[in-house]
């Protein structure tokens, strides 16, 4: 599109990952109207990376065609969506939401009926690749949702990743995104057993790594998480929290379906215990420190 027939864009949640996407949208010439739960990020953002912002979802309704939201759990979708202040408040039909969290398949097939009995479009396109991809605009979109629903977002999603997938109707964005992020976080459980394992019998550790990496064992899950485990450095990426619920989700479909998820299971107590150890808003490899305190002792 050219800049004459852009969609105007409403962004909502600023967070980690939601505020480095709006950033690639503005880069690529969007014109937004930016809210989010924080007093005074939407206003600093804005002052950074410019657009417009506002004090309520309806309000970035009003002023856009296409609403994207990035925020933690379905709670938060709905309160933002179909709220007292919600998107539903200040849209008119033919509007096109575009949630981009990660939430229950079942919250958004439900959010996604009572926007259509309004006439507005909605798509959900949870995204993977972290705060890395994120910056770069490189991340993978995986989208579920109509033909025609698709094609609209297609624009935005171009400016935020670098592999869109529509991967169905609604809601099958997110029941992949919850079973490839179950995959993800028991990789990175499998890792950090092994690194404590390889330790305790007193291995080259360096060594123990490349052989994996240059191996059947390789993933990217060692490549990315393999230095950080080993420094003990937890510095926020993706929230333990929030791949804890990413899990518990993929499991309770797994449920709904008949069909038992042992390998997530186990990760879902490595993460619980993780938590438990006040890891909440440190990285997922923080379960690390879960793995150490069965072992008995540190990496």
């Amino acid at each position: 599109m050219t800049g004459t027939d852009r969609p105007r864009v409403g962004f909502i949640g600023l967070g980690i990952m939601g505020s480095l996407m709006a950033m690639n949208l503005a880069r690529a010439g969007f014109a937004l109207t930016v809210t989010t739960h924080t007093p005074g990020k939407a206003e600093k953002w804005v002052a950074e990376h410019g657009g417009e912002a506002v004090a309520t979802p309806a309000e970035v309704a009003r002023a856009s065609d296409i609403v994207i939201t990035m925020v933690v759990d379905g709670a938060q979708v709905e309160e933002v969506l179909l709220g007292d202040d919600g998107v539903i408040q200040g849209a008119t039909e033919g509007m096109l939401c575009i949630d981009m969290s990660t939430i229950a398949p079942g919250d958004a097939r439900r959010i996604g009926a009572e926007l259509a009995e309004r006439g507005i479009g909605f798509v959900d396109a949870p995204v993977t690749g972290s705060t890395p991809k994120a910056t770069d605009g490189t991340l993978t979109i995986m989208a579920g949702g109509s033909d025609e629903d698709m094609a609209r977002a297609r624009p935005v999603f171009e400016a935020m990743g670098e592999v869109i997938l529509h991967v169905g109707p609604l809601a099958h964005g997110q029941t992949v995104k919850v079973i490839s992020n179950a995959v993800s976080a028991t990789n990175a459980s499998t890792l950090a057993q092994a690194l404590v394992v390889g330790s305790a019998l007193g291995v080259d550790v360096d060594a123990l790594v490349e052989v994996m990496r240059t191996g059947s064992a390789g993933s990217a899950m060692l490549n990315l998480k393999a230095a950080p485990m080993r420094d003990h450095d937890y510095t926020t990426l993706f929230k333990t929290e929030h791949m804890l619920k990413d899990v518990r989700l993929a499991i309770e479909e797994g449920q709904a379906a008949g069909v038992p998820f042992p390998a997530a299971a186990a990760t879902r107590e490595m993460l619980t215990a993780a938590m438990g150890r006040g890891h909440a808003d440190d990285d997922f490899i923080s379960l690390l420190d879960a793995v150490e305190g069965l072992a008995g002792r540190t990496l």
